[in-house]
């Protein structure tokens, strides 16, 4: 038996509100980050995407679209303008099937991320807060700029 919905209160709506405020800032500050040294947030996110993967053959199309969150053909679109940028390296596939591309960031895209990565990790403890008051219903809310 399913129990019957118990709609939020005022306060769980408004550290809901917080958080979704909160990431959007974030995006958007990260997103002019990026535009200082030259990327779009998105190829900000695909040079991250690259980085932050676990396998270092480096990752597929495919789980770079799964990571971005867009479809096969639009990640390969992405990639192709990122590569004429000189910011990442295409490796065809070792073995059987050769049909399998992995990407790897060259020392042009590694440079790029490399002046994200410490304001982008810095500003996230800054925001820290916000997802513990979603987590935690006794913090407090933080307050808007």
């Amino acid at each position: 038996m399913v129990p019957p919905f118990k709609g939020l209160d005022d306060r769980e709506y408004a550290r809901l509100l917080a958080v979704r405020v909160g990431v959007r800032r974030f995006l958007r500050w990260s997103e002019e980050r990026a535009a200082e040294v030259g990327l779009t947030g998105t190829q900000h996110q695909l040079l991250l995407a690259i980085r932050g993967h676990d396998d270092s053959r480096g990752p597929t199309i495919g789980e770079l679209a799964d990571y971005l969150c867009t479809r096969h053909h639009s990640t390969v679109q992405l990639i192709d303008r990122v590569e004429q940028l000189g910011l990442v390296a295409r490796n065809r596939g070792e073995g059987k099937d050769r049909r399998v591309v992995r990407l790897k960031l060259t020392r042009a895209g590694e440079g790029k991320l490399a002046l994200l990565g410490a304001t982008h990790l810095q500003e996230l403890r800054r925001l820290a807060p916000l997802v513990n008051a979603l987590i935690e219903p006794e913090a407090a809310v933080p307050q808007a700029p």
